[in-house]
């Protein structure tokens, strides 16, 4: 399927269910806590997503200036995220997605949102977008794997879809990868442009004279995520580490390890 075919399919990307029904619980109650709501809401890539699709639509007149949970919490309805909420509660299921173990997908989507928080902060980019991005960066794969099933299954049989060069694999068989998805979506429901154009290069963050930090911080991020998930011991993580992005932002392999740190030595 070619990239404009799959960005024209309708998608329900599926939410964790436990986190729908807690949202669901606490929007039931009589004073709403909103700080609650934002933390469940930010620890789910599709109620995120969904979120900002809402938050940056034409009716709110705010396209492009919505970057995370918080701001579209402030601007918007409840009785929207309660509507949101219910319809995500129709399509939670932890087999939502053929190929992609959501629990582990959400596990890692987190991960990625929160060394990204870490990694902006310590070079100045804004750390509210670099968590959606992180959390987000990777719906495209899952969009990837509702849209087109079996040549997924076929991509996956040779290589998981957390592997280090799994976005290599896709562009070499497909001619795009999940970030090109994601982005393409991003693009459709009128995300603010810096998430765009992170979501789109963290591929490949500084290629073609691109530079967009933002996007090294995904790349470094997903890097560091992937890597827990492979079991990467000490030597293969140097092996691994993409040094160039790393020198472009001024960030070395023992700085990015020590963001928010897992507990490496049971990995290694």
């Amino acid at each position: 399927m070619n990239l404009s075919a799959l960005l024209e399919q309708q998608f329900n990307l599926p939410s964790i269910p436990k986190v729908v029904a807690l949202l669901l619980t606490e929007l039931e109650r009589p004073e709403v806590d909103l700080r609650r709501i934002t933390q469940l809401i930010s620890t789910d890539p599709a109620l995120t997503t969904r979120l900002l699709q809402l938050a940056n639509s034409s009716f709110f007149k705010l396209s492009g200036k919505i970057n995370s949970v918080s701001e579209a919490l402030a601007v918007l309805d409840l009785a929207h995220v309660k509507t949101m909420a219910q319809t995500a509660a129709s399509v939670a299921s932890p087999k939502a997605v053929p190929g992609i173990n959501l629990q582990r997908f959400w596990d890692y989507s987190l991960n990625v949102a929160k060394v990204s928080r870490s990694l902006a902060g310590l070079v100045r980019q804004n750390q509210q977008a670099a968590f959606t991005c992180g959390l987000i960066h990777a719906i495209g794969e899952l969009a990837m794997h509702l849209g087109m099933p079996e040549v997924m299954a076929t991509l996956d049989h040779e290589m998981p879809p957390l592997d280090l060069r799994r976005a290599k694999l896709e562009r070499r068989e497909l001619g795009y990868c999940y970030a090109t998805v994601g982005a393409g979506f991003a693009r459709m429901w009128h995300f603010p442009q810096p998430m765009i154009d992170a979501l789109e290069h963290q591929y490949a963050p500084f290629e073609n004279n691109v530079y967009e930090p933002l996007a090294g911080v995904i790349h470094l991020a997903t890097w560091r995520a992937r890597a827990k998930e492979a079991n990467l011991n000490e030597r293969a993580m140097a092996v691994t580490f993409p040094d160039p992005v790393g020198v472009v932002l001024d960030l070395d392999i023992d700085t990015v390890l020590q963001q928010d740190p897992f507990d490496w030595a049971a990995h290694t």
